[in-house]
């Protein structure tokens, strides 16, 4: 490996400097990518093209000398393995004509081996992304969590609150537990499968834990990532909860895990919850970007400072479709000239 610096430091190990990646940097930030969106049918057709796939997982490792690549794909081609289909309509986002309703529907989902058998396009482009970078970087895997992928199931869409999702544990609990096993299994197969066909680090984004409170987090969020952390041994894990602030004692509990913080999290708050040697990940607000190159490089050596080491810098979510590139490289320079 060329650029083993995110390695090191998720084996816990003193760099000269944090690694540096965004969530989202493959995208519609750079010309490349928006080239290539524009002569196809849409997101969906990107995704399932391995070779196009792979082409994009690379082009801001070449374009923004980032310290890791990202596999491009979609957390919700999961629901889809299992057999729940999914549109996703530009500018509105994900829809899915049929949604979980009753027990019967969750009785009639492929899971687990079987169903993450189904994703072999998202294998291929793994593989395909391994050439392509012929061990510049390492290569990341991702999937969204169980509570996640509930709350599109159920929803059908995108949501604000998520509230029919929310209702289904109250009203019907052991549906919501049927469904998260279903979805844990599938993901932990995913999971695995990926780290066959090249990941060298594993990321789980639950992106809507925070409609949740603490009790409920714990329940159906906290509990389920503890399961999928103890059956992924093979490459480092790294967990993303946005909107969990409130949960970060809970999820300090989870061993052996990075955690990634989103942007209203205080660095030293999380430093003092998780202790000194535990990986965090995060977390520069996704604004500054806008901001002139000298604030971004200021605010951003302030956060790692924060951050005290044992730190892999990312922002707090993934990079806005419009954000400035010169925003971006300033951010990322502005990682790769500090020095502990």
């Amino acid at each position: 490996m060329q650029n083993d610096i995110l390695l090191r430091t998720l084996a816990g190990e003193n760099t000269e400097r944090p690694p540096v990646w965004l969530m989202r940097q493959a995208g519609r930030i750079l010309p490349e990518y928006r080239a290539i969106r524009a002569s196809l049918s849409g997101f969906k057709e990107l995704v399932s093209t391995p070779d196009l796939a792979a082409e994009v997982t690379v082009q801001p490792v070449d374009a923004l000398e980032v310290d890791a690549a990202i596999v491009f794909s979609d957390i919700l081609v999961i629901p889809e393995a299992m057999g729940l289909d999914y549109e996703l309509i530009e500018k509105v986002g994900p829809r899915f004509p049929r949604v979980i309703e009753r027990k019967a529907d969750i009785e009639q989902l492929e899971y687990g081996q079987v169903a993450a058998e189904r994703l072999d396009y998202v294998y291929q482009a793994l593989e395909k992304t391994q050439e392509r970078l012929a061990g510049r970087v390492p290569l990341i895997g991702f999937a969204g969590a169980p509570w996640t992928l509930l709350c599109y199931m159920i929803e059908g869409q995108g949501s604000k609150t998520f509230a029919k999702a929310r209702r289904l544990l109250h009203a019907e609990p052991e549906m919501a537990e049927m469904l998260m096993d279903k979805l844990t299994d599938t993901i932990i197969s995913y999971l695995k499968l990926k780290v066959k066909h090249g990941a060298q680090v594993l990321q789980v984004f639950d992106s809507w834990s925070g409609v949740l409170s603490r009790p409920l987090y714990a329940k159906y969020g906290i509990k389920y990532l503890q399961r999928i952390a103890e059956a992924i041994d093979e490459v480092p894990l790294i967990l993303f909860s946005k909107g969990a602030w409130f949960s970060l004692t809970d999820l300090a509990q989870i061993e052996g895990v990075a955690l990634g913080l989103d942007w209203q999290t205080d660095p030293l708050l999380a430093r003092d919850v998780c202790g000194a040697d535990r990986i965090l990940q995060g977390n520069l607000d996704p604004t500054i970007l806008y901001a002139n190159e000298e604030d971004i490089a200021a605010k951003t050596h302030k956060m790692i400072s924060a951050f005290g080491g044992h730190h892999i810098v990312n922002l707090g979510h993934g990079v806005y479709p419009d954000t400035p590139l010169t925003g971006v490289r300033a951010f990322i320079q502005a990682v790769k000239t500090f020095n502990y």
